[in-house]
């Protein structure tokens, strides 16, 4: 309650500064979507490349307590969570290298990168609730971003209003405590915006408590050409992790943390959990050089102090991340021709600290391995586009990507040298066309290249070796599809289909202690249909029973496979691929009634999952329900008041919502919570 009454403090006396607002109307009919993340902000219905999006409006559908009922909307994408605040993301099957966390996806706030150096990124960290806008870039997009092979993520924090105060605060099932506030104001040339934060929760499971603070800041300065940001964004997160459960576990008490065996100790007893607290720091500057001519910069920074008392040992790592990401673009027009060019360069190092300490019952013992990780990369982009006579657009695009690290072990050998590696420097190609068959009908089409290198925690796992060895995983993707877009905006449909081939395609592997380590499993086949649609079936109207109602859905189809894999004597080719549903399904309404009372309803389909490499376990598909209800009231000095009450897996199902792939002894299995509860309420000045 302490953190509460703190939050509430800073709202009451920001908002002695703030101007009321009008409160911008987000049912009326669909919007034009524009690419976030690329220079210039292209329409997304001329361009060749696959996007999804989430609102403003659509993220306030679903609860703020977490990104993954809303991203597990999005066809393509999929979030995981063993327990509150270990969330796994993956973007076509980018899943199979990533136990915890996130890799092989890169991931920005606005323009500044959140993925470090070494690959991963802290996605935990950041609040829901702060996050106005996500959208997802699917397939390799390396041509602009450098090295991955899942795709972009790109969180959008942007407000349309100049000056406002907002305070929410929510509660819910199994101790759930959520309190945000948001500050904005605008004083001519310089604004600001603040979010603080506090959230806990008690977890379903035994030993899956979360605690978790979050701030950020952001000031603008407006000069006569041009816009300068400064950033901080500092994150305190303690999350506890009850472990995976065999099968008869699971059926017998869902809710336990993983126990105790003849030969390891349980997690509840050492006390399994991570403490990360991570501290950001950025400085934008974009400046108008000419008419036709944008110059970008940007420079961040960041340090992390992450402890993970585990199982089998007590880690402990040190990371300290510097980059810089600068463009130019340039934009003119030709007649019937509007061509946009951009070329630039990103690099980023992070640095790691890396110790392994004996775990006794949560406390660091005795050290079994320290060691000192320096991973980088840097690369050149470029990209040009052409729109021609409105209806033909052609993209070509290319980076080149350059990779290294630097490893040298302090104990046990307690090493005088530096082993660096470099890898191959890789051309990443891009090329992509769309052609407006009619106005509002666009076909799109697409080949590019993606490769991922090994990220730190996979060249130095949690068995405490390192595996030089670990080649990087690279593929062809080759795309087709239709955009459809209402001239009112009421409907629009996305139709894709796919096929991407990657090559020593990075797999995880367990010892029989639990600890992990990654292979090369030879490469896999990927292909795959998604589909997703909104219709606005009654846009916002002053009379009637029925206000406004919107109605969308998704759909994924894969058929991916190893094509080929062998493991010591085992041959895995041919098998699905691990940890990857070959259908899920969404579909959601949303209702608006008289009394600014509104109704949304949303359906989850998943099907079964493989959750080894032989294809001997399988988790079972399963349905999900959500609701929430919210009733709004303005007042007279417009300020406005929401109150809202919602509920999550209604049909009480018992289901596994993050699965330990390829888990020594059928540890598979993390429940997910059973039907739970939610309400709070929101104050917007």
């Amino acid at each position: 309650m302490k953190k509460v009454t703190f939050l509430l403090f800073i709202f009451l006396v920001f908002t002695a500064a703030m101007k009321s607002q009008n409160i911008a109307d987000t049912t009326v009919g669909l919007k034009e979507v524009t690419i976030a993340i690329y220079p210039g902000k292209p329409l997304l219905l001329h361009s060749a490349v696959s996007v999804s999006s989430l609102s403003e409006q659509e993220l306030k559908d679903h609860p703020s307590s977490s990104f993954l009922p809303a991203l597990n909307t999005l066809p393509g994408v999929r979030m995981e969570e063993r327990s509150p605040g270990s969330y796994r993301l993956s973007v076509r099957g980018s899943l199979l290298r990533s136990p915890f966390g996130i890799r092989n996806i890169k991931v920005y706030m606005d323009e500044f990168l959140l993925t470090d150096g070494g690959g991963n990124t802290y996605l935990n960290l950041i609040d829901a609730k702060a996050i106005k806008t996500v959208q997802v870039l699917k397939g390799p997009e390396g041509s602009m971003f450098g090295a991955n092979t899942g795709g972009v993520v790109v969180l959008g924090t942007e407000s349309k209003d100049s000056s406002t105060a907002s305070l929410a605060l929510s509660s819910g099932s199994y101790g759930l405590l959520n309190g945000h506030v948001a500050l904005q104001k605008q004083w001519k040339k310089y604004s600001i915006q603040l979010d603080q934060s506090y959230m806990h929760s008690d977890g379903y499971r035994r030993n899956s408590a979360l605690e978790r603070n979050y701030t950020r800041l952001l000031q603008q300065f407006r000069y006569a050409k041009g816009t300068l940001k400064l950033l901080f964004l500092g994150s305190q997160l303690h999350y506890e992790t009850p472990g995976g459960l065999t099968l008869s576990q699971y059926q017998e008490d869902p809710r336990q943390a993983r126990p105790a065996t003849s030969k390891t100790p349980g997690a509840e007893e050492q006390k399994a959990g991570i403490y990360n607290t991570t501290a950001y720091g950025g400085i934008s500057n974009e400046v108008q050089l000419l008419p036709q001519l944008k110059h970008v910069i940007t420079l961040f920074g960041s340090y992390t102090d992450f402890k993970n008392p585990f199982i089998t040992n007590y880690e402990m790592r040190f990371e300290n991340t510097a980059g810089l990401r600068t463009y130019f673009s340039l934009s003119e027009n030709f007649g019937i021709m509007k061509i946009n060019w951009n070329a630039g360069f990103e690099c980023e190092q992070t640095r790691s600290l890396i110790s392994n300490f004996k775990n006794n019952k949560g406390t660091k013992d005795q050290l079994m391995a320290k060691d000192d990780l320096t991973a980088g990369n840097y690369f050149y982009f470029s990209q040009l586009s052409m729109l021609i006579s409105t209806r033909l657009q052609l993209e070509i695009a290319a980076s080149l990507n350059n990779y290294y690290y630097r490893y040298k072990n302090i104990f046990p050998s307690d090493e005088t040298g530096v082993s660096t590696k470099r890898l191959n420097t890789q051309l990443l190609p891009r090329a992509g066309i769309s052609y407006r068959i009619v106005n509002n009908l666009v076909w799109r089409a697409s080949a590019s290249k993606g490769y991922s290198p090994p990220t730190i925690a996979e060249i130095r796992p949690s068995d405490n070796t390192i595996y030089e060895n670990l080649q990087s995983e690279y593929g062809w993707n080759y795309e087709t599809g239709f955009r459809y877009q209402a001239l009112n905006h009421r409907w629009e449909a996305d139709l894709a289909f796919f096929r991407f081939d990657l090559r020593d395609a990075i797999v995880r592997r367990t010892n029989t202690d639990g600890a992990e380590y990654f292979v090369n499993a030879g490469g896999t086949k990927q292909q795959g249909i998604e589909f997703q649609s909104a219709l606005q079936l009654i846009k916002k109207r002053p009379s009637g029973f029925l206000r406004a109602s919107k109605f969308y859905n998704g759909f994924t189809w894969y058929d991916f496979h190893f094509s080929h894999y062998q493991l010591n004597a085992a041959d895995y080719s041919g098998n699905e691929l691990t940890g990857v549903p070959m259908y899920t399904a969404n579909a959601g309404i949303k209702a608006e009634f008289p009394f600014d009372l509104s109704l949304f309803l949303n359906y989850n389909y998943v099907e079964r999952i493989p959750l080894s490499d032989d294809n001997l376990f399988y988790s079972e598909p399963y349905h999900l329900l959500a609701l929430k209800a919210g009733w709004s009231y303005r007042f007279r000095n417009k300020t406005s008041l929401e109150v809202f009450a919602g509920a999550d897996n209604l049909t009480d199902i018992t289901y596994s919502a993050g699965n330990d792939l390829n888990a020594a002894g059928g540890r598979f299995y993390n429940a997910a919570p059973r039907r739970s509860f939610y309400g709070g309420i929101s104050i917007n000045l």
